[in-house]
């Protein structure tokens, strides 16, 4: 069948890509689903950093790539094998796929599932093989196995949970990214207790979302840092206790001083380095310090080990918030019906899919919090 997708045929092109014109509306041949796949008629999709990351070079992809990995949408057909999803299934879609056989899937680790990581790298489904093609026949990547900035995609049977129909379209895009990563990263990953503090460094949609978490998770004191002051007024806005300028000299100092040396957990997320640093500084004796963004894999970290052992703190990656999607997404959309987890307030600007390049740059220069294309 034929599709309208967000393709990008070369990273790394300048600001602003409203000119540039990095992304293009492209007509592409989409194959049928084959065994353990699904189509899905893709009903809302939202623009994320890992986008971005592709987009400016940060995370090299194989080229052409149809782009998109965060999206909510309406199953149209099912490939063989595939018993429990039918046609008009409302679903949300995750961008590891869970092939539930590997060793980490089998430890109940799917975000960690080994072939899901090897086709995302490699830019097709898992299985090695690409259902997206251009009108001369030239093979087009997959992102994650999702590719969802189109009307339609195919994706492994392991990309989809099932969610509740009368969801809107685009809170439900929301979680299987942000919320997932977000959320997670505080109550998967840093498993945050009653009473704790907790701080975020970086306040895009995931950072927002784990000032969400959390909130819900019980936290006496959620401490919000980001260098832009719109950021830190939505953080308040959610119920953020505190707010700090990253870029404040001081900021370290100030932190320890108002939470009585240091808060219990310190997430990031902001895919920089120097905001890790800041993350790891501003962590107690004792504390838990976790990571759920993707900087520049040249980038490295340098901490000093000594404090790791003396003061007994520690230090962890989050990948997918440590979800188990099927598990995590209906829990959290039932926070979010009961009024408990407001994801909605995470959207800031709701898009057509022909001005994808105008919502880059408002992601770029952190004008946008989380923007939805509706389809």
């Amino acid at each position: 069948m034929q599709i309208r997708a967000a393709v990008l045929s070369q990273m790394e092109q300048p600001r602003p890509y409203a000119r540039t014109r990095p992304i293009a509306i492209e007509t592409l041949q989409l194959a049928g689903p084959g065994p353990d796949e699904v189509l899905v008629r893709i009903t809302a999709a939202g623009l994320c950093h890992s986008d971005l990351s592709i987009i400016n070079g940060d995370r090299p992809r194989p080229m052409p790539m149809a782009l998109g990995h965060e999206a909510a949408g309406i199953v149209e057909d099912v490939g063989p094998g595939v018993a429990d999803l039918a046609r008009g299934d409302a679903v949300a879609l995750v961008f590891v796929p869970s092939c539930g056989h590997c060793l980490p899937c089998l430890e109940g680790r799917p975000a960690l599932c080994e072939p899901g990581a090897a086709a995302n790298t490699a830019g097709t489904l898992v299985g090695g093989h690409r259902h997206l093609a251009r009108g001369d026949g030239t093979p087009v990547n997959h992102q994650v196995g999702v590719s969802c900035f189109a009307d339609h995609a195919v994706c492994n049977r392991g990309s989809l949970v099932k969610v509740d129909p009368d969801l809107p379209a685009d809170v439900a895009a929301v979680f299987g990214c942000a919320v997932l990563t977000g959320v997670g990263a505080v109550v998967n990953s840093a498993q945050v207790r009653l009473g704790q503090s907790v701080a975020v460094v970086g306040l895009g949609g995931v950072g927002l979302a784990a000032v969400l978490g959390a909130l819900a998770a019980g936290a006496r004191d959620v401490v919000a840092i980001d260098a832009l002051p719109s950021k830190l007024d939505a953080a308040l806005a959610l119920g953020a206790t505190r707010a700090f300028r990253a870029d404040d000299p001081d900021l370290i100092a100030q932190v320890k001083a108002a939470t009585r040396g240091g808060v219990d957990v310190a997430i990031e997320a902001a895919s920089s380095v120097a905001a890790l640093d800041a993350a790891y500084r501003i962590t107690r004796r004792g504390g838990t310090t976790v990571t759920c963004s993707l900087p520049h894999p040249a980038h490295t970290f340098n901490l000093p080990a000594v404090n790791l052992v003396a003061e007994e703190r520690t230090l962890k990656g989050s990948y997918l918030g440590s979800a188990v999607p099927a598990r995590d997404i209906p829990r959290y959309i039932e926070l979010f019906k009961a009024g408990r987890l407001p994801v909605d307030k995470l959207i800031t600007h709701r898009l057509a899919l022909d001005e994808i390049n105008e919502g880059f740059d408002r992601l770029a220069t952190g004008e946008a919090v989380r923007q939805v294309i509706l389809f």
